[in-house]
């Protein structure tokens, strides 16, 4: 049934895409600039989940690598790696200039200058899920860097803006923008059709079914990857002949599960004692949960910072807000 499974994998890179050329030349037309040894614009890339920020970033990334030499890329995803040591480290290490350093007790300002005498060749720094970076001072290191260029990837602008200070606010105001949109069910229909014919067997799954998960996917096409994969997981398991309506139907509520898993998983130390405190409170303000939350940790942040992690985490589909801004209440989802 499986011939490649890392074409099911939800971070994999096609070598094509489809549904989303305008996009591809807004980025490559951002970045245009490298080919010719000039920095590029700051892009700022923003969309629901699953909306194809990450692959098409990547793809559009290394399909310029492919036309720029000593062109660096680096990929950093800001939930785990979301202080500014962290993102300085991960520049450095995939730089292979991170040998000497001691993890957490370097000075950060040591690690911009590393970054500064390596400025004989061009990087991109690709920041995925930017709006979860602890320190926004890392935005403003990087961007006073001429030969790193960025890629902010997050959510939703405003709240990647939020907690940045007057001097970095000034000079993102100029950074191209690209808003992605939710696939429609046609769109991830397609994509589907093109991991399937990439990594199953022939005739493994027919329109019906892709179409049955592109329903249940709702535009989000990692969603939709993820339901594929647990099917061709099931099929394969049971020496099915092709991936069934039935199996199709069994794999949803899995692969949910699976996603809904994931985005625990990766919460950061803040952000799970919030969740655990909605968790065990069943239901809950906001100044309920943030006075809580101020005294299960040593080091609390803002009550915006923690309201930036409630609307996060809601979009993830791990919480469920309920009510107006007055009377807002907080439960598991």
């Amino acid at each position: 049934m499986i011939e490649d499974a890392r074409v099911l994998r939800d971070d994999f890179i096609p070598a094509e895409v489809v549904h989303r050329d305008p996009e591809i030349q807004h980025i490559s037309r951002v970045l245009s600039p490298l080919t010719e040894g000039q920095p590029a614009e700051t892009l700022i890339v923003t969309g629901p989940s699953g909306a194809g920020k990450t692959c098409l970033t990547q793809f559009a990334v290394d399909r310029l690598k492919q036309e720029v030499l000593d062109l660096h890329i680096h990929y950093i995803n800001c939930w785990q790696n979301y202080s500014r040591f962290r993102v300085l480290y991960r520049i450095l290490e995939g730089l292979g200039k991170t040998v000497d350093i001691h993890r957490q007790s370097t000075p950060h300002d040591e690690l911009i200058e590393r970054l500064q005498t390596y400025s004989d060749s061009h990087s991109v720094v690709i920041l995925d899920e930017a709006d979860q970076l602890q320190d926004t001072a890392i935005l403003y290191d990087l961007h006073q860097l001429p030969h790193i260029s960025m890629i902010l990837i997050a959510n939703r602008e405003a709240e990647l803006l939020a907690r940045v200070d007057e001097r970095l606010s000034s000079r993102l105001v100029g950074s191209e923008r690209l808003e992605f949109s939710r696939y429609s069910d046609d769109e991830l229909v397609a994509i589907l059709r093109k991991r399937a014919e990439a990594g199953l067997v022939s005739g493994a799954i027919r329109t019906q079914e892709l179409e049955t998960i592109a329903e249940a996917s709702a535009g989000d096409a990692r969603a939709a990857i993820s339901i594929l994969r647990n099917a061709a997981r099931t099929a394969q398991f049971e020496q099915a002949e092709r991936i069934t309506s039935s199996i199709v139907s069994d794999s949803i509520p899995d692969a949910r599960q699976e996603i809904h898993q994931k985005n625990l998983d990766r919460l950061t130390p803040d952000q799970r004692v919030v969740y655990e405190i909605i968790e065990e409170a069943g239901e809950i303000t906001p100044s309920q949960l943030y006075q809580q939350y101020s005294t299960e940790v040593d080091d609390p942040k803002t009550d915006r910072t923690v309201r930036n992690y409630l609307s996060k985490m809601t979009r993830y589909n791990l919480i469920a807000a309920e009510g107006t801004s007055h009377d807002r209440r907080y439960k598991l989802a």
